[in-house]
């Protein structure tokens, strides 16, 4: 065996003749020299940093690195987070990087200042394009906060938006909408609604040509199309787009305080709205219950009296919560259709409890337990037969009403016991009529 070395560009080539086999292997070996100056750094070395000049990928990275190594330096109470970033980011692990840089900015601690912005600039901005891009839109949206002045934040967003267009990717439309909801938060929070009701109905259309949207895109969307119309004082249309926010948002990714909020906007609007006649999806949902224990507890009772159409609740809660009853400029503006409003709930469940086949109902019943008189109980009905909450037929000779539908409702935990009663009435009858026809008819039966 003869060997031959051979150094070139600080590499070692090994020649090895194999006499036996007549051929030639080559191994190659880094030259130790150059070896050494790239894997010796002292235990307290910043992750990442590298000796010399290294390689020009190496180079391009020095800088963000840099920037990490600084801010750690500065916020000791950070100097971890900074450092597993680092770590990630000289690694190349983009997809764990993209989910601890979601954990950081979801830090409280970080919103203040302009901390996010000069992450992006320094840190974030040198990697953007190989991570998920509707992450990317997230991360966009978090630091465009930051910016005190709305037409900053949103000229940043709009070269965001043109970087994600300059990607041609398939599904570019998803991350682009995210971020143009921001933006019409911005403008909406200038008064700007008309641009702003532009992009929503922009964003309505791009979403229905969607399929597999993520949850984030859908939840940004119906939160925005809730304040605009919460702006707008449009009640109606502010609970249903709440509703639906609330539908693709956990709440335990909501903060305590705005779950309260939210919660109080969403009790307002649901007696307040025009043609608002069932709560049962609000009071079935987590987060009214964020209610009870605060000063505004009271709102949660109201409702739920009004879910049972409980007039003598309601007109008591009422006596007891008169101050801040008064204190909610609408509630007191509106009392009158409160009233109506409540009736008619109290109607629905006169309806409701009534077996299917007694569903011709004296109006004097009517009017006793919602205390109004016979011709107010007819403008009742006809108020609630307009409405399409009910059909039938009103008998004014014989001061009865037939009502042969009912609209449905979701029902609360009392209404659904109620059901259970009715249907093991149902199933005994329908048992008795068994035993009937097999009584009466032996042989057609044995047959």
């Amino acid at each position: 065996i003869s060997k031959q070395e051979t150094r070139e560009k600080g590499w070692v080539r090994v020649a090895i003749s194999l006499e036996r086999r007549g051929g030639v292997r080559v191994r190659p070996h880094r030259d130790r020299n150059r070896s050494s100056s790239r894997c010796s750094s002292s235990p307290s070395s910043w992750p990442g940093r590298k000796e010399g000049k290294g390689s020009g990928g190496d180079q391009a990275m020095a800088a963000p690195l840099e920037f990490l190594e600084a801010q750690g330096s500065t916020r000791p109470e950070l100097a971890e987070w900074y450092a597993a970033l680092a770590d990630l980011y000289q690694r190349k692990l983009w997809h764990q990087l993209t989910l601890k840089l979601d954990q950081f900015l979801a830090l409280a601690v970080v919103q203040a200042g302009d901390a996010l912005i000069q992450l992006y600039t320094h840190f974030i901005s040198d990697f953007e394009s190989k991570i998920n891009l509707l992450k990317f839109a997230h991360f966009a949206v978090v630091v465009s906060r930051q910016y005190s002045d709305k037409d900053a934040g949103i000229s940043y967003l709009e070269g965001v938006i043109s970087k994600l267009h300059d990607t041609k990717e398939s599904r570019v439309e998803e991350p682009i909408l995210y971020v143009k909801m921001q933006i019409a938060s911005f403008l909406l929070e200038k008064g700007n609604q008309k641009e702003c009701k532009k992009l929503v109905d922009e964003g309505k259309t791009t979403l229905d040509s969607m399929d597999d949207v993520d949850p984030s895109v859908h939840s940004t969307y119906y939160w925005l199309c809730s304040q605009y119309h919460k702006v707008c004082q449009d009640y109606s249309e502010f609970y249903k787009n709440a509703l639906l926010y609330l539908a693709y948002t956990t709440v335990e990714s909501l903060s305590e305080p705005f779950k309260q909020n939210l919660a109080f906007d969403l009790s307002l609007a649901a007696l307040l709205g025009d043609n608002i006649y069932n709560f049962g999806e609000l009071l079935a949902h987590p987060i009214i219950h964020s209610l009870v224990g605060t000063p505004v507890e009271w709102i949660y009772h109201i409702l739920q009296a009004f879910n049972s159409g409980n007039l003598a609740s309601y007109q008591e809660l009422c006596k007891v919560h008169a101050a801040a009853l008064s204190a909610q400029p609408a509630l007191v503006q509106k009392e009158r259709e409160l009233l109506e409003k409540i009736n008619i709930l109290c109607l629905m469940e006169i309806i409701f409890s009534r077996a299917s086949q007694d569903r011709t109902i004296p109006l004097s019943t009517i009017a006793e337990q919602t205390r109004l008189s016979v011709e107010d109980v007819e403008y009742l009905l006809m108020k609630s037969l307009s409405a399409h909450l009910i059909e039938g037929i009103i008998d004014g000779v014989d001061g009865t009403v037939h009502v042969s539908w009912a609209q449905p409702r979701v029902l609360g935990i009392d209404q659904v016991k109620s059901l259970r009663d009715r249907l093991d009435t149902w199933v005994g009858k329908v048992h008795t009529t068994l035993l009937s026809v097999e009584a009466e008819t032996p042989d057609l039966v044995a047959s």
